[in-house]
């Protein structure tokens, strides 16, 4: 079933050029990007995007992370693009993830990971309509 889901190149990525090489990535997976933008999140709204963690121990580190520089935010479109994009980013501890994976190849911290992806098709939803509306996201011919 051709899914959708949010992928985010978080500010450790953007501000150590890593966009083309995450990028690329992506596309050899065959992954269709279907919208993409550059952002700069305040505090408020990083906040407001990771409030399902919020009163978590991580959260203030977080949210001040994700607002500290830009991000680059974008729809993927695939068959199972869940399961498959969070597989191609590895595990969230990078030392657990797996060669070839994203955050095994360049993530340098448990936080500082380079990419999010959403990881459901409920977060899919409310994660991609937190930063993009319907006429900025291409539907597939």
């Amino acid at each position: 079933m051709t899914q959708r889901t949010l992928a985010i190149i978080k500010p450790d990525g953007v501000s150590r050029n890593l966009v083309g090489a995450v990028l690329s990535k992506i596309e050899k997976e065959g992954f269709k990007i279907v919208a993409m933008k550059m952002i700069k999140m305040t505090k408020e709204q990083a906040k407001g995007f990771y409030r399902v963690h919020e009163g978590k121990p991580f959260f203030e580190s977080l949210t001040d992370f994700m607002s500290s520089g830009p991000c680059i935010v974008m729809v993927l479109e695939a068959e199972d693009v869940i399961n498959r994009y969070r597989e191609l980013m590895g595990a969230t501890n990078y030392k657990e993830a797996k060669p070839g994976t994203i955050r095994y190849e360049y993530a340098t911290d448990i936080e500082r990971n380079v990419v999010h992806g959403s990881d459901s098709e409920e977060s899919a939803r409310f994660e991609i309509s937190y930063f993009f509306n319907a006429l900025e996201i291409m539907t597939s011919p």
